[in-house]
């Protein structure tokens, strides 16, 4: 069975981050809030972990990953960006903005878009989300979390524990969410790309 944990919205409990932190560095899969919705997530580097997340979600190898970064100070070591696309980030993060870039080495091939070595990347408003990075020290390994025949996030904690207690390690309740995609911008090429049009402001991007 899972752990339980009910973490405050906006001035989450160190206490209960650390000791999530703590089954992530063991180990742990987890859903944690974020602002488009709860995810799935583990370490970076953590093998058995993804693959449990892949078995939740019934995802093939196709399937793009997302690293979550606390902020931009990580995005050299696993994208290659230039002064342009970097500006864009910057400008429009912590947000509501996926951004497809080209994977570095240092990332896992197995995260990584098999053809098009890209990795998403996102970095989140959400308190609960940030404060899981900034103790973490290092970004996480993440995908929204939909639960198989779902088109959208899933927003209901109460709703994902009864489905998945027995399937992850650790659930954080951080409020009741809405179910909002993030805005999707590749910006692999010199011009950027609106891949989807979520709730982020595309303006910046056009």
């Amino acid at each position: 069975m899972s752990q339980f944990f009910t973490i405050h919205p906006e001035n989450p409990q160190p206490r209960l981050i650390n000791q999530t932190v703590d089954q992530l560095r063991k180990g742990a899969v987890i859903v944690y809030p974020t602002d488009s919705g709860y995810a799935l997530g583990c370490r970076l580097e953590d093998k058995n972990a993804m693959e449990r997340i892949c078995r939740i979600r019934k995802l093939d190898s196709d399937h793009n990953f997302t690293l979550m970064c606390r902020d931009l100070s990580e995005l050299s070591t696993y994208a290659h960006v230039d002064n342009q696309a970097f500006r864009l980030m910057k400008n429009n993060t912590p947000g509501k903005y996926t951004f497809i870039l080209k994977a570095t080495k240092e990332v896992p091939r197995r995260l990584m878009n098999e053809k098009r070595k890209t990795i998403g990347l996102r970095v989140p408003s959400n308190p609960i989300a940030l404060a899981l990075l900034e103790n973490m020290n290092e970004p996480l390994m993440s995908t929204t979390l939909m639960l198989p025949g779902n088109d959208f996030a899933e927003s209901d904690p109460e709703r994902i524990k009864d489905h998945l207690s027995k399937q992850v390690d650790v659930v954080i309740h951080g409020g009741f969410l809405g179910q909002q995609p993030t805005t999707v911008i590749d910006l692999t090429d010199d011009t950027p790309r609106v891949v989807r049009e979520g709730v982020g402001d595309i303006s910046p991007f056009l």
